[in-house]
């Protein structure tokens, strides 16, 4: 077999082979990559890791991973007595200290407690290295029955609580000249869902503006890290937005869905910040297929 032959044959099989990690993985093709060879959370030892929406879901198996990791970690969210929950748990399974974790009560809707919040963190730890951006919640509701302020409430919480909080954070990754600002999004911010129009906005809408800040400040060394979750088994879709405002959603997701486990998107997510790529996509089948089809074949997504 000629020298060309064997070039046309390996190609053939690197494609088949991505094409079946793809069929069967939950990641995007990258992202399963640095998972093998990449480097590992264990990267982040010592490096203070600040989380928002900690007391549960993502932001909560997230704080385990990088417990294990040996990071140190602020834990965020309004339910104080959840995050000394997790505080608990990220001692026992991390090789990390009483002291290696501040539990940090924060709102984000309070917009005018972001500054103070930043800085008792820097009184405490010195430093900022990461920012995980993953408090949030979701949406479901028809659009034309939604009320404005239900609308506005999402718009302020997933958008303008971030933008706020990374504010207040960025003035000391400058001065140190090194950062990393990661957002938990979604892959709702690809596509337009029904039953979700706010929420997909907000997810778009905050990419773009940290892509934005990653670009203004490249010399400073502040990388951005957005990691798209699809459907995920938490308690975000029982407490998810409705038409009305001061309701949520009160129902769990079924155990039969095809949702990825919480624990195995945190894991993934954790890969993705110790790699610093610029974007993780991280679901299950068939939606990981359906969100490739959105993103490069538009009209096809929309049959």
């Amino acid at each position: 077999m000629e020298w060309y032959a064997w070039i046309v044959l390996l190609w053939v099989v690197y494609i088949l082979v991505q094409l079946g990690r793809l069929a069967f993985g939950d990641a995007d093709l990258s992202l399963l990559w640095k998972e093998t060879f990449g480097k590992k959370p264990a990267v982040l030892k010592g490096q203070v890791v600040w989380i928002t929406g900690a007391s549960s879901g993502i932001g909560e198996h997230l704080a385990y991973e990088l417990a294990q990791a040996g990071c140190r970690l602020v834990l965020s969210a309004r339910r104080e007595e959840e995050l000394e929950r997790v505080k608990k748990q990220c001692l026992l399974r991390g090789s990390i200290k009483e002291e290696d974790v501040l539990v940090l009560p924060l709102d984000m809707l309070r917009c005018d407690t972001h500054k103070p919040a930043v800085e008792h963190v820097v009184n405490y730890f010195k430093q900022i290295d990461v920012l995980v951006n993953n408090a949030g919640r979701t949406q479901r509701g028809e659009t034309i029955r939604t009320d404005v302020d239900v609308q506005r409430e999402i718009l302020e919480l997933n958008v303008l609580g971030p933008i706020s909080l990374t504010t207040a954070v960025l003035p000391r990754m400058v001065e140190q000249q090194r950062g990393h600002l990661v957002v938990v999004s979604s892959l709702a911010s690809k596509m337009g869902l029904p039953m979700s129009a706010t929420y997909c906005a907000s997810k778009a809408a905050v990419n773009r503006w940290f892509e934005s800040v990653c670009v203004e400040h490249t010399t400073d060394h502040i990388d951005v890290t957005l990691i798209l979750p699809g459907p995920v088994f938490s308690d975000l879709f029982e407490a998810a937005f409705t038409e009305q405002a001061g309701r949520i959603h009160g129902q769990p997701a079924k155990p039969t869905d095809k949702r990825m486990a919480t624990a195995r998107c945190a894991e993934l997510a954790a890969v993705a910040i110790a790699n610093r790529v610029s974007e993780a996509w991280v679901a299950q089948q068939p939606y990981l297929a359906m969100f490739y089809l959105a993103q490069y074949m538009p009209d096809i997504s929309r049959w």
